[in-house]
C-alpha cells in the first residue's frame, strides 16, 4: 500500500511504525472473512481492511471525525486478521497506534471519558476493584438480572502449596483474576506442584498494562509495564525460569513488553527478557511429563474456548486441547473457533450491543455437541461466557487439580 503520512506522524517512533505496517497491506480482503464485526454488520468500514483505508486517510492528514472513531471502536481487537493475513500486517499494533493519535485528536464525549476514566481507575487496581466485586458480590441477589449476570459468584479457593521446590516459575495475579476467579493461579499451583514446580506470585506486580494501554492511555499502560518488571526482576535474578501465564490476555501483553519499550534506555534490555521468558500454562506445560495428572473428578464432555488472545496473539492455538487430550479428558466438538466471543477486554462494557450479538454466537458453537461445562484460558472470556451460559465456565486447569 503506497502512504504519504503528513509530517505530524511521519517523523514519529509511533507513525513510521504505523506507516510500515501500513504498507505491508496489500488489499486482498482475506481478513473480512474472519472478522467478527464484519460478519455481523457487512459494512467494509467494520473489517480490517476498511479499518485500514480509515487509519491511513487519518494519518495522511484527512479530518477525523466521529463516524471514523466509530468503525475503529468497533474493532475487537481480537487479531483473527491477523492469522489469517498472508502478508503479517500487524493490524492489532496499527490501531493500538492510530486509537492512540485519534483521541489526542478529537475529544470523547463527556459520558465516554467518564466511563473509560471509571475503567482506567477501577479495574486495573486491586485495591479499588477487590472489594468493590465483593460488594457486589454480597447483594447479588438483589441485583436486577442484566447487572446480576455481569457479578460473577465468590469463588473459595483452597490453599496454596508452599514453595518448596528446586524450579520456580513466576504467575501473575493481575486485577480482575485475582478478584474474581482467585481459585485459577491457586489450581495452577497446586498442579504445577505435583510436577515438582513452585509457583510463586510478586505482590508488588499488578495489572498487565493491557487496560491503560488499550484504552489510548499509553504512558499509563507503560508505566504499568515497568512496575512489573521491577516487582518480577529480583526473582527473575533468583533463577525463576519462566513467567507463567493463566490469563491469555495477559499473556499476550508481556508478551509485547520488549516491544514496546524497545526505546526506554532503562527498561529495553529487561522488557525483552521478560517477553522472551513468558509463556502460556498450556505450552509450559506441554514440555512436562503430564503421566501423573489426571483429571480432578469426572468432568464430562468439555467444550474447549480459546480466547482469541491464545490463538491469535499469543500463537498458542490448540494448546489447551493437547493438554486435556494428554491427561484423558474427553472433548466436546464446538465450531467457528476463530471467532471472537465478543468479551475483549473492556469492549463488553463500551460495546454491549455488538459484545451480546457475538456472545450469541459463541455459545451456540461452542454448545452444539452438548458439553458438560465449558472451559477457556482468559479470564474475561470466562467471566463474559459465563454471564450467559447454562453451564458451568471455569478456566481449563481446574479440571486438573485434585
Amino acid at each position: 500500500m503506497q502512504t504519504n503520512l503528513v509530517k505530524e506522524f511521519a517523523n514519529t517512533t509511533e507513525g513510521q511504525e504505523a506507516e510500515a505496517i501500513l504498507r505491508a497491506c496489500v488489499h486482498c480482503g482475506f481478513c473480512t472473512a474472519t472478522c467478527p464485526t464484519y460478519q455481523e454488520l457487512n459494512d467494509e468500514r467494520d473489517g480490517p481492511r476498511g479499518r485500514i483505508y480509515l487509519m491511513k486517510q487519518f494519518l495522511e492528514g484527512n479530518e477525523v471525525t466521529e463516524k471514523t472513531r466509530t468503525h475503529l471502536d468497533r474493532c475487537l481487537t481480537c487479531r483473527s486478521c491477523e492469522t489469517t493475513c498472508p502478508s503479517g500486517v500487524q493490524y492489532g499494533r496499527l490501531v493500538d497506534i492510530t486509537r492512540g493519535l485519534v483521541d489526542e485528536k478529537l475529544e470523547r464525549p463527556r459520558r465516554e471519558r467518564m466511563i473509560r476514566w471509571a475503567l482506567r481507575t477501577i479495574v486495573p487496581k486491586r485495591a479499588l476493584f477487590t472489594p468493590l466485586l465483593a460488594l457486589g458480590q454480597m447483594f447479588r441477589p438483589l441485583l436486577p438480572e442484566a447487572l446480576r449476570s455481569k457479578v460473577p459468584p465468590r469463588q473459595a479457593t483452597r490453599p496454596w502449596p508452599a514453595a518448596r521446590h528446586e524450579r520456580v516459575v513466576i504467575a501473575l495475579a493481575g486485577c480482575v483474576q485475582s478478584a474474581a476467579t482467585p481459585n485459577t493461579n491457586a489450581a495452577a499451583a497446586r498442579v504445577l506442584d505435583r510436577l515438582g514446580i513452585s509457583l510463586i506470585e510478586a505482590s508488588e506486580a499488578g495489572c498487565c498494562g493491557a487496560i491503560n494501554y488499550h484504552l489510548s492511555a499509553h504512558d499509563d499502560g507503560l508505566d504499568d509495564m515497568r512496575r512489573n518488571i521491577d516487582a518480577w526482576w529480583p526473582m527473575i535474578e533468583g533463577g525463576a525460569e519462566a513467567i507463567v501465564m493463566t490469563a491469555s490476555g495477559c499473556g499476550a501483553m508481556v508478551q509485547d513488553y520488549g516491544h514496546l519499550l524497545r526505546d526506554d534506555p532503562d527498561y529495553a534490555h529487561k522488557a525483552a527478557r521478560i517477553s522472551a521468558m513468558t509463556r502460556d500454562l498450556g505450552e509450559f506445560l506441554l514440555q512436562e511429563d503430564l503421566s501423573t495428572l489426571r483429571p480432578a473428578e469426572s468432568s464430562g464432555k468439555v467444550a474447549v474456548h480459546c480466547p482469541c488472545t491464545l490463538q491469535h496473539a499469543m500463537k498458542q492455538n490448540g494448546v489447551m486441547e493437547q493438554v486435556l487430550r494428554k491427561v484423558g479428558i474427553g472433548l466436546a466438538e464446538t465450531r467457528d473457533k476463530h471467532l471472537c466471543c465478543g468479551s475483549a477486554g473492556t469492549y463488553s462494557i463500551l460495546q454491549p450491543e455488538m459484545s451480546q450479538r457475538l456472545l450469541g454466537n459463541k455459545l451456540k458453537a461452542l454448545t452444539i455437541d452438548n458439553p458438560d461445562r465449558i472451559v477457556t484460558a482468559n479470564i474475561g472470556c470466562q467471566l463474559h461466557i459465563g454471564s450467559k451460559a447454562d453451564r458451568p465456565v471455569q478456566h481449563w486447569i481446574e479440571l486438573l487439580d485434585r
